[in-house]
């Protein structure tokens, strides 16, 4: 992108945003493989002197997706976990994503996670990814380090690891619930991640 675009009109922005969207749907659909520039030209009807405008090349626009997944998982858990500071919160997070599962019939996955097969081999992009994973669990390793400042969960409590565990609970539970079909593996996984919280707390 040139000196003169790095600030977008509202056009050029819409322009750009339309363009993602097609390249994140269509890696969401067909696979990274089977996404070519021709298709998100096809699907989101802009030229490709438009794309190679706001975009360096293919690589550069598949990090853009990557950032539009992370901002959208950040979204849906921000409003649950900004402020997390002891059980009864975890539960509802634990609950609001069980549920949201459920209006998709367990389809997709967590979409950040869902890209690691087919981008965790590009070093940029995996980085990405790791950042996007790094911002998500920071949210939980914030949330157990207020829980241990107000006396829920001991001062040996590690927040760092317990918000690791937690984050590898869920991913592990949505990949499960997407194969299956249901939110079973899903609340299973969160409820043992909640009890390992559980644990660490003050008797």
């Amino acid at each position: 992108m040139n000196n003169e675009s790095s600030v977008l009109t509202a056009r050029g922005a819409a322009t750009r945003a339309r363009i993602v969207d097609a390249a994140a749907t269509l890696v969401e659909t067909r696979g990274l493989a089977n996404t070519s520039l021709d298709a998100v030209l096809a699907l989101s009807k802009a030229s490709k002197s438009q794309l190679y405008h706001y975009f360096a090349d293919r690589d550069d626009l598949i990090l853009a997706v990557v950032a539009r997944k992370i901002e959208m998982v950040l979204s849906v858990n921000e409003p649950l976990l900004a402020d997390l500071g002891n059980l009864a919160q975890l539960r509802r997070w634990r609950d609001a994503l069980v549920a949201q599962s459920r209006e998709v019939d367990c389809a997709g996955g967590c979409p950040l996670g869902s890209l690691v097969g087919e981008l965790g081999e590009s070093p940029r992009a995996r980085a990405a990814i790791a950042e996007g994973f790094s911002r998500w669990g920071a949210y939980f390793a914030r949330g157990y380090a207020r829980m241990k400042a107000n006396g829920e969960l001991r001062a040996t409590a590690k927040p760092r690891e317990l918000a690791t565990a937690t984050l590898a609970a869920l991913q592990g539970g949505l990949l499960l619930s997407q194969v299956e079909r249901t939110t079973k593996p899903l609340e299973a996984s969160l409820d043992m991640a909640i009890a390992n919280v559980r644990s660490h707390g003050v008797a």
